[in-house]
């Protein structure tokens, strides 16, 4: 099936609505913009940010999206960015330092344009990377990437996260685009061992791949899915739940009466509501460790903020 008809999305979106659009120059970014001027979308805004790490090479990049976008007949906005200093100024990787810079540029173009919609060209093999970083470093289960997802800047702007391609890989896009004669920017830095993500496309999913004899990108995004219905029951099963006294604080008889899988749920949303950053899993254990009235009534969270036990709640000063 081509994969025109493969994005489902593209055909139950409202192509007359205004959307931003993530695009690199790379393979996968590119081939997003022609699918959606393909289908008809004629009010996006080409969103692409110059991360200020490639030198001349980025520059190059922005001139090509310029190019790209002005032959489809769409608007531009170009952006520029330091993430060396910003990794030096607040102690962030490379890729998160990246990925937070591109957050706030896209902020900024939805501010422009009254549109909080940002479509993103994550693909299956991303996903497939995501779902392994997640495991390794301590996220509940195999959490992937969703197609709609929410994002809350720093300056309190709700962002709406679109990822059309989830279901297709990288090398369909690539070859999509080679069939219709269609350019595209290569970054070179892809292919270096520096960077999780590059090490975990470039050596261990094909390490993974030839261990097993099987495609590990499938088989992570499948878990991945998986995991998503899960936590979609999980949550539903908690909505029927009073968790919090008016004051928002969890009513700790009412999370003690949970089976455990549904306390670590409930809590981990607490957290989260509460723009608590990075909960992993050891400090979700602790933190659910608070309904034991046997162990410590206070927990350590990111940003110097606490997690507390009195008088039958928990709460967050």
């Amino acid at each position: 099936m081509p994969i025109e008809q493969r994005v489902a999305w593209l055909g139950s979106a409202p192509g007359n609505a205004r959307w931003l659009v993530g695009v690199s120059g790379g393979a996968d970014s590119v081939a997003l913009l022609h699918l959606l001027a393909g289908a008809g979308f004629r009010k996006l805004v080409v969103c692409h940010l110059n991360h200020g790490l490639r030198g001349r090479a980025s520059v190059e990049d922005a001139k090509f999206v310029k190019r790209l976008a002005a032959s489809l007949g769409v608007e531009c906005e170009l952006g520029r960015a330091d993430v060396g200093a910003r990794m030096k100024r607040r102690g962030e990787s490379l890729e998160t330092a990246a990925r937070n810079e591109r957050m706030e540029f896209f902020g900024g173009c939805a501010r422009k344009w009254r549109c909080r919609r940002v479509l993103l060209a994550h693909h299956m093999d991303d996903q497939a990377e995501t779902v392994l970083w997640n495991l390794l470093r301590g996220s509940r289960g195999l959490k992937g990437m969703r197609e709609v997802s929410g994002m809350e800047l720093e300056d309190g702007m709700e962002l709406e996260l679109v990822r059309p391609l989830l279901g297709i890989r990288h090398a369909e896009l690539v070859a999509w685009l080679e069939a219709r004669k269609l350019r595209w920017r290569e970054d070179a830095s892809n292919g270096e061992p520096v960077g999780v993500r590059n090490r975990l496309r470039n050596e261990v999913l094909p390490l993974l791949d030839e261990v097993s004899g099987r495609d590990a990108v499938a088989a992570f995004c499948r878990g991945a899915a998986d995991a998503a219905e899960l936590e979609a029951f999980e949550c539903e099963v908690l909505e029927g739940v009073r968790m919090l006294d008016p004051q928002g604080r969890i009513h700790l008889p009412t999370f003690r009466g949970l089976p455990v899988v549904l306390q670590r749920r409930a809590m981990r949303s607490f957290l989260m509501d509460h723009r608590v950053a990075d909960v992993d899993r050891c400090l979700l254990e602790h933190a659910v460790g608070l309904a034991d009235v046997e162990r410590a009534a206070v927990v350590n969270l990111p940003g110097g903020r606490r997690l507390r036990r009195t008088g039958g709640r928990i709460w967050i000063d």
